[in-house]
């Protein structure tokens, strides 16, 4: 049950106080102290949903109690309750937190209105604090699912230059093999910038129909083409405030790659079958694993926006170049797979993990989440070089 501490030291009005409020609002429990200091006393044991205070009392006045109970515990809910004489100081006390003030004599109505309003807000208060925890618990789920595993000097230089250009608004190129990981540099880039509140939309330009990528990447009107049953918004737009991560770039017709350029140098999308322009706010992370160098040359690629794309650019190494690594990683997997089949983690032993140490990783951390699950579906606990040579084949 929740609980109103009443701090007066008139005990008539306290009773009056009392007695009205319980009637108006029996789910709550009443606290009655006589003067603030005892009201501190109350309020450093326990949480109350409002207090009432006067503002003028003996040992402790309300003006103090004000401004002590909200340094140690700044979500409390107060009301005042001044004479004529102290409405300067009532004035001050809202300035410094107190949520509305009474004056003498107490209107009753005037009373129990803001009461209900002052608990409304606390409530309210609560349930966003409530709300914040459980986004921010979400929050690093989302950050560990994308965490970097390893501690290589490779995956050293990657973090440094993450912490550098995360807080900035400069555009990305994520280069790379398949399976090594690209998506995570983008996602820490995220998570680390000013835009880690708004939204990250990923775009996997490889997987999407040429005839349909403006449609994905820039929206449509109904009726703009056959099976544009209704508006839909693109992918920039919804990145509105945020980043939008361009997978596998290199794949992208020439077409859209000039629409995508023209996004960059204006700020501005236009959607499929409408002549309006729609501003949008999106910082753009791009990543290949092709040669754009290469692309360009053959005329896949457009060399202006290769440069629009590049301001900083980001190489992620294969797992053949970070083998030291595959230890760390393969912990880190063992655990991931525990937890989704609600198992205890197998263990690797020392051979197993020099033994997977000697492959080649051509299809780099993704091919070793893989086979470190085979192991733990097929092999032994401890997982041993026996389990690696009779179920890895390389």
């Amino acid at each position: 049950m929740q609980k109103i501490l009443i701090v007066e030291d008139e005990k008539a009005i306290s009773g009056v106080l009392h007695s009205i409020l319980s009637d108006e609002l029996p789910d709550y429990h009443f606290e009655i102290a006589e003067d603030g200091l005892e009201g501190y006393k109350y309020i450093e044991k326990e949480d109350f949903a409002l207090v009432i205070s006067d503002i003028k009392m003996p040992k402790l006045s309300g003006t103090e109690l004000l401004k002590q109970t909200l340094q140690v515990k700044p979500e409390t809910t107060f009301l005042m309750i001044s004479g004529h004489a102290d409405i300067d100081t009532a004035v001050r006390c809202l300035k410094e937190g107190a949520y509305d003030f009474i004056s003498k004599p107490i209107d009753i109505n005037r009373l129990i209105t803001s009461v209900k309003n002052a608990l409304d807000k606390g409530n309210l208060q609560k349930d966003n604090k409530h709300l914040k925890q459980e986004n921010n618990q979400l929050k690093k789920k989302v950050n560990k699912k994308y965490q970097m595993i390893g501690n290589s000097a490779a995956l050293k230089r990657i973090q440094d230059i993450i912490d550098k250009v995360a807080p900035s608004d400069a555009r990305v190129m994520i280069t790379g093999p398949n399976g090594a990981g690209k998506e995570l540099v983008a996602h820490a880039i995220h998570s680390q910038s000013t835009r880690s509140r708004g939204p990250m939309v990923e775009v996997n330009c490889a997987a999407i129909p040429s005839e349909l990528i403006e449609s994905e990447l820039f929206g449509h009107v109904k009726g703009s083409f056959t099976g544009a049953i209704k508006d839909k918004s693109g992918k920039f737009e919804q990145a509105n405030g945020g980043t939008i991560f361009l997978d596998e770039i290199g794949d992208m017709s020439l077409v859209a790659q000039a629409k995508v350029l023209r996004v960059l140098q204006e700020s501005k999308v236009s959607p499929v079958g409408s002549d309006k322009e729609n501003k949008v706010d999106v910082r753009v992370i791009a990543a290949t694993n092709k040669n754009l160098t290469k692309e360009i040359e053959a005329g896949k690629f457009r060399e202006d926006l290769f440069h629009r794309l590049s301001v900083i650019e980001i190489n992620v190494p294969s797992l053949n170049d970070r083998r030291e690594d595959i230890p760390l990683l393969v912990e880190y997997f063992t655990q991931v797979i525990a937890n989704e089949t609600g198992s205890s983690p197998k263990k690797f032993d020392e051979k197993s993990i020099k033994a997977l140490q000697q492959f080649d990783w051509t299809g780099n951390i993704r091919e070793l989440r893989n086979v470190v699950e085979r192991l733990i579906i097929l092999g032994a606990d401890p997982v041993t070089a026996d389990d690696v040579a009779n179920f890895v084949k390389k």
